[in-house]
C-alpha cells in the first residue's frame, strides 16, 4: 500500500485532474492489490488501504456526476471503493478500534498527504 499511497499523495498534489485512463489504471491497481493481499494486509496498511479506497471512491463520485461518456464507469469505481471502506472499517472494528479512532487516523494520514 506504500507505492499506492504514494501515488496517490502525488496526485493530490496537482493542479489539474487526471484523465480517465490513468484514473482506471490507479483504481484497478488498488483493487487488485486488496483482492490479493487484503487478508494478510497489517492495521496500517489497512488504514492506509481505506484512506486511498476513500480518497478514489470520492473523486469517482465527483467525476460520475460531472461526465457523460464515464458516468456509468466512475460510478462503479466509487461503489467498489465504498464496499471496501466498509468491509475495511468492519474488520478494524472486529479488530478492537472504534470509528472514532479509525477517524482520528484517516484525518492524520489526510494531513500527512497534504504536506
Amino acid at each position: 500500500m506504500d507505492e499506492k499511497m504514494a501515488k496517490l499523495k502525488e496526485y493530490l498534489q496537482m493542479e489539474t485532474e487526471i484523465a480517465f485512463e490513468e484514473f482506471k489504471t490507479y483504481y484497478t491497481s488498488v483493487i487488485e492489490q486488496l483482492n490479493k493481499t487484503y487478508n494478510e494486509m497489517d492495521q496500517a496498511a489497512c488504514l492506509k488501504a481505506r484512506y486511498i479506497c476513500s480518497i478514489v471512491q470520492g473523486n469517482a463520485e465527483s467525476r460520475a456526476q460531472r461526465s457523460k461518456v464515464n458516468g456509468k464507469a466512475f460510478k462503479k469505481m466509487a461503489a467498489k471503493c465504498g464496499f471496501w471502506v466498509d468491509a475495511i472499517d468492519h474488520r478494524l472494528k472486529k479488530e478492537g478500534m472504534t470509528q472514532n479512532e479509525i477517524d482520528a487516523v484517516m484525518g492524520e494520514i489526510n494531513k500527512a498527504a497534504e504536506q
